[in-house]
């Protein structure tokens, strides 16, 4: 397939918790426009008791992709955060990664107090934070490089070693200000600084592909890996259609990544406390944002319910009295895989609300209770920020879900602007568009050609919606 005249084509390799894929980009001045080249599925693997990455598979998923998308101009990589893999002196993989659901995240804890974690990093606290797993690692003493999951694929891709900044930012071993590694904090870990690879921005070009993967996917060796948001939130952002500064965001998926975007780091003892954390962005923007459960509950619950029509349900659960039950999705209680729908039950039973007793309920019920979570987490970030925002942005897979937007406007008392649903795929591609001249400009350029060629859904606050505590998140004098 050809580019159109006057577009070039780019291939986004999107890696997620549960699939990946690779989705095609034709990019120009005025035109973007995505096709879904392949998916593969990513299921994790249990073995002696610890639950990995199937790495392998991954990576054949993507030079199978890649073989998929035919001739492209550049290759961007985005993956989840946090998790690693740890290579020999000679390059070879020690060992499959450990997915971050791994139960060694309940007891790994770094040895540097959290305050002064926070100070130094900006970064909340997770326990499945790279510098917590590092702390249950028990082949970090023979390992020579550390790679996070997307530069782990673009070295195989291309033989070259880094760590791109908006992942590395995630993994609580970056300084905040200087935007390098903290060797300090690496050392703290019986680590050598040298474990940590040089850092890339987005934009940077990693390398051409090497020979023998050209032959594997029929692509020319003269196709460049090119650095992008290789954190997935981070293209995602990068992929808001925002029409100014004064915006709120929800990339929202199995987790619900909700804040506001800074051009300095926000580091405070009420940010700390608060769970606020402070990830780069492209173009040396900071993400300032809380980790929100988001639909991950209710992707279990249709899991349960096996052959459960979602789309069926949410209409269902549209016509449901609203806020009869609501639950926090953050208990560590929904966070393994299981029996959510059973787990939610138990909850409202012991909070002493209404049981769900349907299973329209028990959806209306988790959408009930994201959107609320999505006001509080917009409301704290205004407060501790001193941002005013016009409009809140839903991009990702949750903008299709037509209830939990409207829901969110209701909520939040601000028009919610829903899409694109492939944010994260056209941060991905813009970026690399850029670095390679098929579009110029700035950020804003960019959002300025996602609002001309992609469809966006816009919800207005109802005032008569029965929403508690709504319109707390409104514009302020």
């Amino acid at each position: 397939m050809q580019s159109a005249p006057g577009t070039r084509r780019y291939a986004a390799v999107d890696l997620g918790a549960s699939s990946g894929r690779v989705v095609v980009a034709e990019i120009g001045p005025d035109t973007l426009d995505l096709r879904e080249a392949h998916r593969f599925a990513n299921v994790p693997v249990r073995a002696g008791g610890t639950l990995y990455w199937d790495i392998l598979h991954v990576y054949r998923g993507v030079l199978e992709g890649l073989r998929a998308a035919g001739p492209v101009d550049g290759i961007g990589i985005d993956s989840w955060a946090v998790d690693y893999g740890l290579l020999d002196e000679r390059g070879a993989l020690l060992g499959n990664p450990v997915h971050y659901r791994d139960a060694r995240t309940e007891r790994a804890n770094s040895d540097v107090p959290f305050e002064e974690l926070y100070a130094r990093t900006g970064i909340a606290r997770q326990p499945f934070n790279t510098i917590h797993q590092l702390a249950a690692e028990p082949g970090l003493a023979t390992a020579a490089t550390l790679l996070l999951i997307p530069d782990l694929i673009a070295y195989w891709l291309t033989g070259r070693i880094g760590a791109e900044l908006t992942n590395a930012s995630t993994t609580q071993l970056l300084d905040a200000r200087t935007r390098g590694w903290d060797p300090a904090l690496a050392a703290g870990l019986g680590a050598a600084a040298s474990i940590l690879p040089p850092i890339r921005r987005p934009g940077e070009v990693i390398g051409p592909l090497l020979p023998e993967v050209a032959a594997e996917t029929g692509l020319s060796p003269d196709t460049r890996v090119i650095a992008v948001g290789s954190h997935d939130t981070a293209s995602a952002v990068a992929g808001v259609p925002a029409a100014d500064e004064r915006f709120a965001y929800i990339s929202c998926g199995t987790w619900s990544l909700v804040g506001v975007e800074l051009d300095q780091p926000m580091i405070s003892e009420e940010g700390r406390r608060a769970n606020f954390t402070n990830e780069a962005g492209i173009d040396g923007t900071v993400r300032y944002l809380r980790n929100v459960t988001g639909l991950w509950p209710l992707q279990e619950c249709v899991r349960v319910w096996s052959a459960a029509d979602l789309g069926e349900l949410l209409e269902q659960a549209a016509r449901e009295e609203p806020f009869r039950s609501v639950v926090d999705a953050d208990d560590p209680v929904f966070h393994a895989p299981g029996d959510m729908p059973a787990r939610i039950a138990d909850f409202c039973r012991r909070a002493g609300q209404p049981v769900p007793d349907t299973r329209a309920r028990t959806v209306r019920c988790v959408v009930d209770s994201l959107a609320l979570a999505h006001r509080a987490a917009i409301d704290e970030a205004l407060r501790l920020t001193g941002r005013e925002v016009d409009t809140v942005h839903i991009v990702g897979g949750g903008s299709r879900n037509a209830l939990l937007c409207r829901l969110t406007a209701d909520a939040c008392g601000l028009p919610v602007v829903a899409g694109p649903v492939e944010a994260t795929s056209i941060g991905n591609v813009l970026v690399q568009a850029r670095a390679d001249g098929a579009v110029s400009g700035t950020l804003a350029d960019l959002r300025a050609l996602i609002r001309r060629s992609q469809p966006l859904e816009r919800y207005e606050p109802r005032p008569e919606a029965a929403v508690p505590g709504a319109g707390r998140s409104g514009p302020r004098a």
